[in-house]
């Protein structure tokens, strides 16, 4: 059991919800895209891959809130959506103008990296129709008070599209809570998408009054430090199970500061190269204080990318299925890293498998 009080299932038409912008991913798979004759479609994005992890691999009913230009590309995203499960009800469509002057869907070019070359993204999501997304677009008393919903999910990526998309969630959250929904947000701190903006000092003003209205707040060091301006002292980015102890210091601080926030959680991510990075996970809560999750040294990877929200998924299903915060960070760590055994931006792990991987299994073949 864990202290977070949930909404009944039969109480509710969704178990998660997630607010967020989808984009069409472009992978050259192997090669590079300044090179690339040739690439593979997905959807993503990091709110969404969230919402779809709960639906495909865990079965929670899930819908995504969004919006998208009404041309070929956004029926090609929509198409994508439909396959990873999610109710589409609540995708905003906009008229397209037929050049993108006004509107457009977003588009992300991400190579996977290899060795001691890194993955490398290319975002084009200038004018999207999700970053025009402004309060009164969307019924959120519908939704969570006629509709309900358990679980809902949005993030620092979609916060930072425009002022517009952080109001959005201001108004999203302030509802959610009012309605006893829980309410969960990944800082995932993007140093592209604030810089023209006013960077870090504009990043920090838009998170810190969102955090007052979360109850599960999920970021590596760097987020917490660039969106919050909380310093880990001592730790670089590659932080370790070694330095555990002093990012649990940090929480500290966090949640002092934010004493709303029920469940703190983090990946422990160290780069090796981009294929072996050691792999891991903690979580904080008021009654077990800090977690840590089975730490994987040496974790080989074949797409990182989505690997985070791979993690929040298992993490929320953990959670939202009343498994002890222990359980849950590890249902979170073994989902991540199953998920970055694939490619794309979304998981094609099975419930079985994380959970098998969870308990301690291994990749001997089943048969």
């Amino acid at each position: 059991m864990n202290d977070l009080t949930v909404r009944p299932a039969s109480e509710t038409r969704y178990d998660a919800l997630s607010l967020g912008e989808v984009m069409l991913r472009l992978d050259p798979g192997e090669g590079r895209i300044r090179t690339a004759r040739s690439f593979r479609a997905w959807e993503g994005g990091g709110e969404y891959n969230v919402a779809r992890g709960l639906r495909r691999c865990f079965g929670l009913r899930g819908a995504i809130v969004t919006a998208l230009a009404d041309n070929e590309v956004g029926r090609l995203v929509e198409d994508l959506i439909l396959q990873g499960g999610l109710d589409t009800s609540f995708i905003q469509w906009r008229d397209y103008d037929g050049i993108g002057r006004e509107v457009r869907n977003g588009l992300n070019f991400t190579e996977r990296g290899f060795g001691v070359r890194g993955a490398v993204g290319v975002s084009d999501r200038g004018l999207t129709a999700a970053s025009q997304l402004r309060p009164g677009d969307v019924d959120w008393e519908h939704l969570f008070g006629d509709l309900g919903v358990r679980w809902f999910h949005t993030g620092g990526i979609f916060a930072a599209l425009s002022d517009g998309a952080a109001e959005t969630v201001i108004e999203a959250v302030t509802v959610a809570k009012r309605h006893g929904t829980l309410v969960s947000y990944d800082l995932n701190y993007r140093p592209s998408l604030w810089r023209s903006i006013g960077g870090k000092a504009r990043a920090q003003e838009v998170n810190r009054e969102i955090a007052r209205h979360i109850d599960v707040m999920i970021g590596n060091e760097e987020d917490f430090t660039a969106s919050l301006g909380f310093e880990v002292e001592g730790v670089d980015e590659n932080i370790s199970a070694i330095e555990v102890d002093k990012f649990g210091a940090m929480i500290d601080r966090v949640v002092a500061a934010y004493p709303n926030f029920q469940v703190v959680a983090t990946t422990l991510r160290t780069v090796r190269t981009a294929t072996v990075n050691d792999w891991g996970a903690i979580a904080w809560s008021p009654s077990t204080g800090l977690v840590q999750a089975t730490h994987r040294p040496g974790l080989e990877i074949l797409d990182r990318v989505g690997g985070g929200d791979s993690f929040a998924s298992g993490l929320i299903y953990g959670l939202i299925d009343g498994q002890d915060l222990q359980t849950a960070v590890n249902y979170g760590a073994a989902h991540g890293a199953l998920a970055m055994t694939t490619p794309g931006d979304t998981t094609m792990a099975t419930k079985a498998e994380v959970l098998k991987l969870a308990a301690g299994g291994g990749a001997r073949v089943d048969r």
